[in-house]
Order: C-alpha cells, then structure tokens, then sequence
C-alpha cells in the first residue's frame, strides 16, 4: 500500500495459452521470417559475431532490385551479400527434398504448377464460340445462295411408259456439249466448234444402294430405241426407231434422254444431272487442275490433246480435251467412256480434298463455275446433289464399281455398223441387279 494505491505484481497468462518455452538448443533448420533477431546479445544461444540473427542459418536478406534496402544495423552483415548462403540439406533444403528452391538474390521459391488466368480462357471460349458462329453462317449463306443458283429445270413428272420404282436410287449424269457461256475464242481454243444445238458426250447411270454405288457408262454410240415421240415444234408424231443413243437428246433434249435409257435398261432415273463445256472446264481450273496419267503419248488434232506417256495436272482445256477424244483410243467410244469415268471420279476427290474445301479462294469459284451450267431435275434438292457427289467420290475411293455396258460388238448393216451394240443377255442382267438393289 503506497499513497492509496495498491501495487499487483506477477506475470498474467493468456487462457488456454501455455507460456513460451525456452528452447533446448539452437534451431537447424533454414528460418524463412520477416522478423529476424537483429540484437547483439547471444544469450545463451551460440553467436559468432558476424551473422545479424541468433540462429545458424538466417533469412536472406531480400535482392537490391525487388525491395528497398534495410537499414544497417550495428553489428549486421551486408544487407546485400554478393553470394547468399546455401542452405544446408534438410527438408526444406530444395527441390530434391520436396521443399522450396533458391531463386534469384537467394530467395527460395515454391514448385507450383503452371495457372491460366480466367481472363485468357473467357477470351478462347468467346472466340471459338464466335469462330463456330461464323461459320454456320457462311454456310447458311452458302447453302442460301446454291438453292437460288441452282438450275432446276429438267421436269421429270408426266413422262410416258416409265417402268416401275426399283430399291436404291438411279442417277442420270450428262456431259453436254452445250456452248453456252463460251466466247468465240474460248470455242477455238477448246476446239469445240461452232455447232448449233446441245449434245451429249457423256453418259452415266450411277446406282446407290445397300452394296454400295455401281457407275455405269452408256456410251453415246449405242445402238438403242428411241421411243414414239411428237415433236414439239412441228407437231408431228415419230414411231420408235433405232438409232444412237445420243440422238436421243438432239430430239428431245433431257426429257426424251431418260425415257430412252429407262426403255433400253428398265430402270427408273430417278435424277438427272447435266453440265455443259464452260462449266466443266470452270469447276477443274478452280480447283488448281486434276492429275490423270497416261500409259502412251496423246496427239489427237480434233480435241486438241497433246499430252506425254506419264502423270499430268490437267488444267480445264487439258481435261475437256482428256473426256472428249476417242480417236487415239484402240477401243473407240468405249476407250473414252472409261477415260470419263476415271477423269471424273479423280475431279470428285479433288474437289473434296481439305485444299480445296477448307480453301475459299478454290471453294466458291468452283461451285460457282459448276452451278452455272448445271441443270438437274425439279426435285433434286440440295442434299440430293450432295448425295450425288458423295457417291462418285466413293467409287474413286475404291468404294464402289466402275464399268461400260456390256457390248456385243459394231452393228452389221447400214448406220449401226458405227455404233456399239448391246450384249442382250449380260446387259439384261446387269439392269436387273441393279434394280434389285442386288450386288453386280
């Protein structure tokens, strides 16, 4: 008791808190503090006078350019060794030992694995869903724009004495001679000459069905029968005769071609597909060319075809030329049927290849150059045409078959001692497995 005031000496210990405990020894490990010991009394702990801390092994201090230098204490190391100690082996000694490594200055830093800032990944997310965006509308507009170009003008509905729907589906593909679209030069250049009217070239039945698609050429030298017919300019009526199976289509354009093959084969065209010249050669100049190879050199003055024995990339005049010429052919008409067929099912993978789909700047231009001559009939929508495509790229894929009509020989007298004449027996057979939807 002092003037009043009474005096409570002793120590006050938090609740629940075991007072600090001096240690036993000095600690070994490597301190890692914010707070180092800078007092130069070593007590009862082992001090050499030249470390600033009362353990072995002290934090380092931080690297010149990171943090401010600290102020010198008496009787402190430099602030910034040239070396930083190593720190001894032990658990926490590097990255052998799972513990944190010594970075730049001597700081230690942590293995941690590498981290995407969510900013990045929000920004990837938006411009993958935007790319996705972009496209479909490009191919909306692409499909937008083909149903608009597309030509559909051959109407098959109404046609007489069609023979009744088989399994799979039958597709009529014509290459015409037609010159539309071809300036007088262009005609010179491709020696197409200058006759009026269309023609047809080629002609192939394509069959798709449960065994795969089956090509067929019809050569436009068969011998077959027109049918009866009227004719539309003068009225007059015309029995069935025979003749060539391309006159078929100088007298009755598409229309009188499909009943003529559906009367000589039995089979239902259920679409036809025609191109002409300008977008023949349009659709394999867009494409950068397709490589045909020949087993003998090629001079044929009439198409205009001069080409080495070897492998050539063919370029739209060089191609029109390839489909056309028959006369440097030992088997004639049927020579070039198979030179159609293989020419196109090379242009089919060409223009499926990722260069040319995936390639805008080869993409458009073909289809563009191939939908301005392209008639097909009045129900061949889109995916019908795709259909089409896809089944010609399979047969050049090794996917399907590939044959001429079976023929039995040249006519014997007068106009069919030019033409090809079917072989009856294996020409019915064919058609038959064919409408059966059976394997050729």
């Amino acid at each position: 008791m002092n003037d009043g005031h009474r005096v409570i000496t002793g120590q006050v210990w938090r609740s629940g808190s075991p007072p600090l405990q001096e240690p036993a020894g000095p600690y070994e490990g490597y301190i890692v503090g914010p707070y180092p010991y800078h007092g130069t009394d070593p007590g009862s702990y082992p001090y050499d006078g030249t470390r600033p801390g009362p353990y072995p092994h002290p934090a380092p201090p931080p690297a010149p350019y990171d943090t401010p230098a600290a102020p010198p204490h008496q009787g402190a190391a430099e602030p910034y060794p040239e070396h930083a100690p190593e720190p001894p082996a032990g658990p926490l000694a590097g990255p052998d030992g799972g513990g944190p490594r010594p970075g730049r200055g001597g700081r230690t830093t942590g293995v941690r694995p590498p981290s995407v800032r969510p900013g990045r990944v929000r920004r990837t997310v938006r411009l993958l869903a935007a790319l996705l965006c972009a496209l479909a509308l490009t191919g909306a507009g692409t499909c937008a724009w083909a149903e608009f170009e597309l030509d559909r003008s051959v109407d098959l509905s109404g046609l007489p004495d069609r023979p009744p729907q088989g399994r799979g589906t039958n597709y009529l593909v014509v290459g015409s001679d037609g010159r539309d679209g071809l300036s007088e030069q262009a005609r010179k250049e491709l020696h197409t000459g200058t006759a009026g009217g269309s023609r047809t070239d080629s002609m192939m039945l394509l069959h798709t069905g449960a065994h795969g698609t089956t090509m067929v050429s019809l050569p436009r030298d068969s011998w077959v029968t027109i049918p009866s017919y009227v004719d539309p300019n003068t009225g007059k009526f015309h029995r069935a005769t025979k003749n060539k199976l391309n006159a078929a289509y100088s007298l009755g354009g598409p229309r009188m071609l499909v009943r003529t093959v559906e009367l000589n084969t039995g089979l239902r065209v259920d679409h036809y597909a025609e191109i002409g010249f300008a977008g023949f050669v349009g659709v394999v100049d867009a494409v950068g060319g397709v490589e045909m190879c020949v087993d003998r050199r090629i001079d044929d003055p009439k198409s205009g075809l001069k080409l080495r024995k070897g492998c050539h990339d063919l370029t739209g005049a060089q191609a029109l030329a390839f489909v056309r010429q028959r006369h440097q052919e030992a088997d004639g008409d049927l020579g070039r049927s198979r030179n159609q067929r293989a020419f196109l099912s090379a242009l089919a993978r060409k223009a499926a290849a990722p260069g040319v789909v995936l390639d805008p700047f080869r993409a458009y231009p073909a289809l563009s150059a191939g939908l301005d001559t392209l008639d097909v009939d009045k129900g061949m929508e889109l995916k019908t045409l795709l259909s089409l495509f896809q089944a010609m790229r399979s047969v050049s894929g090794g996917g399907g078959r590939q044959l001429n009509v079976p023929v039995s020989g040249p006519g014997s007298t007068g106009a069919a001692r030019n033409a090809l004449k079917w072989d009856e027996v294996k020409a019915k057979r064919l058609f038959a497995e064919l409408r059966d939807d059976r394997p050729v």
